[in-house]
């Protein structure tokens, strides 16, 4: 993943103001930017519930609480979680079985969590740390054009 690729991103984003058509190409974006994926999408925050929000892959479960699951707890906890092995996470909720590891990556305004960047792969261990920080570098210039 390159640096290029992240200008490309920006690119995309600044040449639109909505912030759904902004989500959802920037989920298309990267879904097709990064490999061994099964699903990567956006839940919003509404009160204390994530609400889902544009996303690439299987259907997906529509609402979860704050603290609950790797999204819910990565809002709580306000940083973004690297999960190696799904199953081994104490109150993962499982969307899809088929999914092993999975990142989330909050997005800010404000100094606020306003949602998550979620993404999913049926690969144990898939996501590096190389990939994290490319991840949080693209929720950086997703939170400006939403």
């Amino acid at each position: 993943m390159e640096t290029l690729e992240l200008e490309q991103l920006n690119a995309l984003l600044e040449a639109e103001s909505h912030s759904i058509a902004n989500l959802a190409n920037a989920s298309s974006f990267l879904y097709n930017t990064i490999d061994h994926l099964n699903w990567l999408g956006f839940y919003l925050l509404e009160g204390d519930t994530l609400i889902l929000g544009p996303f690439q892959g299987k259907v997906a479960c529509t609402r979860i609480p704050v603290g609950k699951g790797v999204c819910g707890k990565a809002v709580a906890l306000k940083k973004t979680l690297r999960v190696d092995d799904v199953h081994q996470f104490a109150d993962h909720i499982a969307c899809d079985s088929a999914s092993k590891s999975e990142i989330v990556v909050p997005l800010i305004q404000n100094g606020e969590v306003i949602g998550v960047l979620d993404v999913d792969s049926p690969m144990l261990s898939r996501f590096t740390i190389e990939d994290q920080q490319y991840l949080e570098e693209a929720a950086r210039i997703i939170e400006k054009h939403i």
